[in-house]
């Protein structure tokens, strides 16, 4: 039995002014399975109210605060409520809306990082397993075709035994002092009772470390860092460089920075084992490079025949067409509903119905900032992850 509707989903945050709610909804609206039926758009209840009238949603089902909406969904009939809440807001609202949605019975989606601080993280984990709720988290980069067939390529054993990872994800967007301004991404993002511990790592460091162990399948377990704020005044770091030591043996250098000048979103890996090695760019993400020790360098191309069962079931156009960004996070909503839809329907869940990050993901991320923040704080001493 397949189930003859579409998903409903509610939002948290992502009202007027806000960038990654939109990048949500659009996200969520691209295969057509999801639809948004609710939200409480913003703390301010006149904002909340005018962001759901321009998404043409009901006056009734525009809420001026997350603890309403949850209370009033539901307590509507079981073919009308939400079936899920994405949380698109600053870092600091992510645990308390998580926890009012799955208490109230609703599975949770939720922008990364998980929560403000690891001790959220690891109550947050108590309760998903508590309700046996679903909680998926927006590392909207496992999404990509070309990340899953090196996943597929390292996990398969065609790299032999990894030796080495480098993870880079520089920006230059913050070089100058813009939240001082009252850039509205720039403010918050550099506030740490809004952002947490940190900054750039906080922000974009942790897609970095949940690439490098996605792709590996390793867990970073100990690292040594080095946190700067260069730009006068912030609070925040806004550079890292940080050593990796991965499980198993293998070695890593992970750099993040948003301070890094004329650069956009350059985030890109590099894995080598000890028989190849392997080169992936979000900038140019329909390409994986293939390196061997006495062969040429290959080139994998999103939409080739060639590819693996994941990197296929994550491909959406024939080859040479361009797929990104908001393809790539549209996989991790179609997975999620999937998941969704296959619970309700008791249907058997297709294969890539799993794949998106999950609280675990959530919790070893909070622990990767844990630890770099004090690292750094103690002259970049080897910290281990407190799982």
């Amino acid at each position: 039995m397949t189930l003859n509707r579409k998903i409903r989903m509610g939002m948290v945050g992502g009202g007027q002014g806000a960038f990654i709610g939109a990048i949500h909804r659009i996200a969520a609206g691209i295969d057509g399975q999801i639809e948004l039926v609710c939200g409480a758009f913003s703390s301010d209840a006149e904002r909340a109210l005018a962001s759901g009238k321009e998404l043409f949603l009901p006056e009734a089902r525009c809420y001026s605060d997350f603890e309403t909406m949850m209370s009033a969904e539901a307590q509507l009939p079981e073919g009308e409520r939400m079936d899920f809440v994405a949380i698109v807001t600053p870092n600091h609202v992510h645990f308390p809306v998580a926890k009012a949605a799955l208490e109230a019975g609703f599975h949770v989606l939720s922008d990364k990082p998980a929560t403000l601080n690891l001790a959220e993280a690891k109550e947050l984990a108590q309760i998903v397993a508590r309700t046996g709720l679903k909680y998926g988290l927006t590392h909207n980069y496992t999404g990509y075709p070309m990340v899953q067939q090196a996943r597929e390529m390292v996990q398969s054993g065609q790299l032999g035994k990894l030796r080495k990872v480098v993870v880079e994800y520089p920006q230059g967007w913050l070089a100058t002092p813009i939240e001082q301004d009252g850039q509205k991404q720039a403010t918050w993002r550099t506030d740490p009772k809004r952002s947490g511990a940190a900054g750039c790592i906080g922000d974009i460091g942790t897609h970095a470390e949940n690439l490098a162990e996605f792709i590996t399948g390793l867990q970073i377990k100990e690292l040594a860092a080095d946190l700067t704020a260069f730009v006068d005044g912030r609070l925040l770091d806004d550079d890292g460089n940080i050593l990796l030591r991965f499980e198993g043996g293998a070695k890593g250098i992970l750099h993040a920075s948003q301070i890094s000048a004329g650069e956009e979103n350059a985030l890109n890996i590099r894995i080598y084992g000890e028989t190849g090695g392997l080169e992936w760019h979000q900038m140019e993400p329909n390409t994986l490079l293939v390196k061997h020790l006495d062969a040429p360098t290959q080139i994998y191309r999103t939409g080739g025949g060639y590819l693996g069962e994941s990197a296929t079931a994550h491909s959406r156009t024939p080859a040479g067409h361009p797929e990104g960004y908001l393809e790539a996070f549209a996989n991790i909503y179609r997975n999620f509903a999937a998941d969704i839809a296959a619970e309700l329907s008791g249907a058997e869940a297709p294969a890539y119905a799993k794949e998106y990050p999950s609280i675990q993901d959530g919790v070893r991320g909070m622990a990767f900032i844990e630890a770099v923040v004090q690292s750094s704080q103690n002259n970049a001493a080897w910290t281990p992850l407190s799982i």
